[in-house]
């Protein structure tokens, strides 16, 4: 078949990393002016998606593969570094899920529950991703639960 005639799929609001294939998740200005250092922000516009996956080397992307990438940053970033903060908003750090995990209750991750859904908490603009960081933190704590159950 002519590929003239070949329909193009439509954008289902989806975007894949260019370099690992993740799929992203859409961040606007906030994320952006946070967590890109300064000469490297005009790379990105007013949107552009966040790669999560920790082995890559990029941080966001566009739509046409425009790449700003990890050490274009303007601090290190969980997952990629495990000693910077889980959560952009209060600190929260790898360190005290391990502690609730020694300590066999989520005392820390309680506390920082709270503190989410307080008018404190900013993750529109402070997270690099631009959500709120509770789920990936309940995520590390299982892992971590089972983790320390198989020792």
């Amino acid at each position: 078949m002519n590929k003239a005639f070949v329909r193009e799929p439509e954008f289902d609001g989806r975007a894949y990393c260019p370099r690992c294939g993740t799929v992203g998740t859409a961040v606007d200005t906030g994320p952006l002016d946070n967590h890109i250092q300064v000469e490297f922000r005009a790379k990105m516009h007013d949107s552009a998606w966040y790669c999560a996956f920790a082995g890559c080397e990029v941080a966001y992307f566009n739509l046409l593969e425009t790449v700003v990438l990890m050490d274009e940053l303007s601090a290190p970033i969980y997952p990629d570094d495990l000693d910077a903060p889980l959560c952009a908003c209060f600190g929260f750090c790898y360190e005290d899920v391990e502690a609730d995990v020694r300590d066999n209750k989520p005392t820390r991750i309680r506390e920082l529950l709270a503190k989410s859904q307080s008018s404190d908490a900013r993750c529109h603009t402070l997270a690099v991703d631009g959500r709120c960081c509770m789920s990936e933190v309940q995520k590390l704590y299982l892992k971590l639960c089972a983790q320390a159950s198989t020792e």
